[in-house]
């Protein structure tokens, strides 16, 4: 039987792939909790510097599976216990996580994909919200990180309505930061991945972090806690001076 959850490493980025395409890779108990040990595992590994999380085609994730919850009750421990949950352990990761979606994002689907750092999105990616058609109350983070992405209006049209957006539509509203065709998605997180993962590991785990954490306060508190992260942040002259000449190299060859 085929492993729930793929999990490989090249080159300080560690690819984790939802492997149960014949369920739209629903998260059932089992994939769960291989997704919340992959997550932890590649948190706590220094020499993983980005993550990748997609799906096997035809989908991103389907969200919970419904299958499953109808027979034996909502699994409220996998969706409220932040070492539990695979949204709440994504939303407390510092190594940054690029979503690569490669198909449908729906409900909480969509929530894994709102927890991550930025998003790479096929052409052939949908997205939405069908807590209201469902009739469960969401608990992995929409309510305030989907309004963050697309406006508050838009979002409460998505999870009222319970209608789909497709991958252009995701792209104009700011939800995801490139739209490729299907046989590029996974080349282009990659090369993405590749460029995070050649900043200083520690530096860039920090920054993602306080992203995170500045977002969820008032504008004010949010730059005091910078300015407080600024000040007590060590560094080291001499070695900022090396990345000084490779930065300055990297940008004549971007432009």
């Amino acid at each position: 039987m085929e492993p729930v959850l793929l999990s490989e490493t090249a080159e300080g980025v560690r690819t984790i792939t939802l492997n149960r395409p014949a369920a739209r890779n629903a998260l059932s108990s089992e994939l769960i909790d291989r997704l919340v040990e992959a997550l932890h595992a590649a948190e706590d590994d220094p020499d993983v510097r980005a993550v990748i999380l997609t799906g096997a085609d035809p989908a991103f994730c389907a969200g919970l599976d419904l299958r499953e919850a109808g027979a034996s009750g909502l699994p409220a421990g996998a969706v409220l216990d932040p070492k539990n949950s695979p949204w709440w352990v994504l939303h407390a990761m510092d190594t940054p996580v690029i979503g690569a979606v490669n198909g449908p994002a729906i409900t909480g689907g969509l929530e894994l994909v709102l927890q991550c750092a930025f998003l790479v999105a096929s052409e052939r990616a949908v997205f939405g919200d069908t807590h209201a058609r469902v009739g469960v109350h969401p608990g992995g983070g929409l309510t305030g990180l989907l309004p963050q992405a697309v406006g508050l209006r838009r979002a409460r049209e998505m999870s009222l309505t319970g209608n789909f957006i497709d991958a252009a539509e995701a792209h104009r509203l700011g939800l995801v930061n490139h739209v490729v065709p299907h046989e590029g998605l996974l080349p282009t997180a990659r090369r993405l991945a590749a460029d995070v993962a050649g900043g200083d590991p520690r530096t860039s785990a920090a920054l993602n972090a306080s992203y995170r954490d500045v977002a969820a306060l008032p504008l004010g508190e949010g730059l005091a806690l910078e300015r407080e992260r600024f000040r007590t942040w060590e560094y080291d002259p001499a070695s900022i001076e090396a990345r000084r000449r490779a930065v300055t190299e990297r940008g004549k060859q971007q432009l």
